[in-house]
């Protein structure tokens, strides 16, 4: 709660009370809305309530507090249990439509998803223990994929190793981008067999005809040579954050040439590695549950944006991404202290493999529905939880 910081301190007399900045989470993140919400509570005054959201509840403190509960989770021990590897990390992102019925600038029409109305895409970022590092907010006519390099680039606290997304976060310029920042990019490719593979031009390639797998085409490599340096100087922008990878890909396409080398070398490993394809099948599927996870928070509206302003909206959505990590986190703090207490080793084998087989991505346990009581007796802790020595 220490990341929501009033906007001009110097001028605010006193924080507000947690209690109110639990209200305007639950009401934004839960698209409950902020005078239903005030309703609805315990204890809570619209117009504090109305004030909180105002003052407190800005993009980067919202982001800020979802940080420092990943980065708590990271420290722990009991998420590494879903690592497949512990030397690197896989992550995947994914997007879901939600419609906008008010007018915003962020949203634009598509016919499949929202009829004749308008809508936004939700992107969500994964690691494979189930931590939700990131999220973003853009115009459903846009593809995903140039927004994933944002995804990857914003975070101090996860350091992906490989990432995966679908089809819709494809393209053989986030190919080039991602292998020259470091990262291993993983997509699962629609129509595989459709593809097209490049090869150099070299006099011993011409004759392909005993290869199992065959080229059509030579990699452009005089345009690689060519807009070298300017490849560089822009991963380098990237990389130092002074501008967007979205902002990029929307002007131009020169990695387009050097991306086809890195998408036709993934396509042949891709083929060849059966454990590959199952360890990003695994991946996309908890971004899948991930989404899901969204739309069961999101109790008040779970598939519109009542907000127009694209800075609203990635806050309401950055406010249901916190209500999930805390969720997630208190499910690792009761399960390791369920392990904690276990002092039969075969008994203590038996509750990890079955937290193993299972996902801490659950809200069975959670009721999000009804009236909210913020009272100092309601928000104590009934279940006993002890916060590992990591947070002291």
């Amino acid at each position: 709660m220490q990341e929501f910081q009033h906007w001009q301190q110097r001028y605010a007399k006193g924080r507000t009370d947690d209690k109110v900045l639990y209200a305007g989470i639950v009401g934004l993140g839960c698209a409950i809305g902020i005078p239903k919400m005030s309703r609805i509570s315990k204890l809570i005054n619209e117009s504090a309530l109305q004030h909180a959201v105002n003052w407190y509840f800005s993009l980067d403190n919202i982001r800020a507090a979802n940080d420092c509960i990943v980065r708590f989770m990271d420290r722990m021990e009991l998420p590494n249990i879903y690592r497949k590897n512990q030397e690197t990390l896989h992550t995947a992102s994914d997007g879901q439509k939600f419609e906008v019925r008010t007018d915003s600038l962020n949203a634009n029409y598509s016919f499949k998803y929202f009829g004749k109305g308008q809508g936004v895409t939700a992107n969500t970022f994964i690691d494979e223990r189930n931590l939700l590092w990131h999220s973003l907010v853009f115009s459903a006519s846009e593809r995903e994929s140039a927004y994933v390099i944002d995804g990857l680039m914003h975070n101090d606290v996860i350091k992906s190793d490989i990432h995966s997304t679908d089809t819709h976060g494809y393209s053989e310029a986030i190919f080039a981008t991602t292998h020259l920042l470091g990262f291993s990019y993983a997509p699962r490719i629609k129509n595989l067999k459709k593809q097209t593979l490049y090869i150099f031009k070299n006099g011993k390639n011409n004759v392909q005809s005993d290869w199992n797998v065959q080229s059509s085409k030579y990699v452009n490599e005089t345009v690689i040579k060519e807009y070298w340096d300017d490849i560089l100087r822009l991963v380098t922008t990237i990389k130092l954050k002074e501008i967007s990878a979205s902002d990029i890909f929307r002007r131009l396409n020169s990695y387009k040439s050097f991306g086809q080398i890195i998408k036709s070398d993934f396509i042949l490993r891709y083929i060849d590695d059966v454990e590959l394809r199952q360890a990003i099948e695994r991946q996309l599927n908890k971004v899948e549950l991930a989404n899901r996870f969204t739309r069961a928070i999101a109790v008040g509206n779970p598939r519109e944006f009542t907000q127009g302003d694209k800075e609203e909206q990635e806050i309401a959505e950055s406010c249901n991404r916190l209500i999930k990590n805390s969720i997630i986190c208190w499910n690792y703090l009761y399960l390791s202290q369920k392990l904690e207490r276990i002092d039969n080793p075969e008994q203590k084998d038996k509750l990890l493999s079955a937290i193993s087989s299972h996902s801490p991505m659950s809200w069975a346990n959670t009721n999000l529905l009804g009236e909210y009581d913020f009272s100092d007796e309601k928000l104590k802790d009934t279940a006993g939880i002890r916060l590992p020595k990591i947070a002291t």
